[in-house]
């Protein structure tokens, strides 16, 4: 094999590991078998991820951020509506590791220790910050956070729906996400008039500045 990065052996190593982390837990034989698989010396591997777990869960997430937009290109967003790309974009993230559901919920498990909650808010808003930017999204003002931690929120409350959801093609999931996305779109509907609105009314610091410098 040619010579690889370690963080192309991070991405190439990633899914394999979280296939045996079902079983293995995200561990160093789950680690080591995913090496094996992929024909890269163990020692290597090792290197690749230097935190252990959650270095194999940040590398997991980012390889299914990937495979999320690679099956969602921009031509085909273009045609839909925004929330319906929103909806598109979670449910093809939640596809892609529903095959490895337990090994998510061990993943959150390792996410939700004390000592890796600072890991975990960054790598939530890494992907909903993707899925807003694939989405069109290009708000550089207060809206851009708004939005994110808004979807951060919807998304990990589907995760917890989606971990157990037993029903056909999980179509609990589907109707709890959908539910959750059309209350993002009135809420940022209310805020367009809100601020909109805003637009006519007095400005505080306008009146003050006119007092201080009258218009002559």
């Amino acid at each position: 094999m040619i010579d690889l990065t370690l963080d192309e052996i991070r991405a190439l190593l990633a899914p394999g590991i979280a296939s045996n982390a079902a079983f293995d837990g995200w561990s160093d034989a789950a680690r080591d078998m995913a090496a094996d698989a992929a024909a890269i010396d163990r020692d290597v591997a090792a290197l690749a991820f230097p935190g252990g777990a959650v270095d194999m869960v940040d590398a997991w997430f980012a390889s299914v951020d990937a495979r999320m937009a690679d099956a969602l290109p921009a031509e085909t967003l273009a045609t839909m509506k925004i929330r319906e790309r929103i909806t598109a974009l979670v449910e093809a993230r939640l596809a892609t590791v529903f095959p490895d559901r337990e090994a998510l919920r061990r993943a959150l498990s390792i996410l939700s220790m004390p000592q890796h909650l600072a890991r975990a808010a960054s790598l939530g808003w890494r992907s909903v910050d993707l899925i807003w930017r694939q989405a069109g999204d290009t708000a550089t003002d207060y809206n851009h956070y708004t939005k994110r931690t808004i979807l951060l929120g919807v998304y990990g409350a589907t995760v917890t729906v989606f971990l157990d959801d037993d029903s056909e093609g999980w179509a609990d999931t589907r109707a709890f996400l959908a539910r959750r996305i059309e209350g993002i779109m009135r809420f940022e509907k209310a805020k367009a008039g809100f601020l909109a609105r805003g637009e006519y009314r007095p400005s505080l610091s306008r009146f003050i500045g006119r007092l201080r410098y009258p218009v002559s």
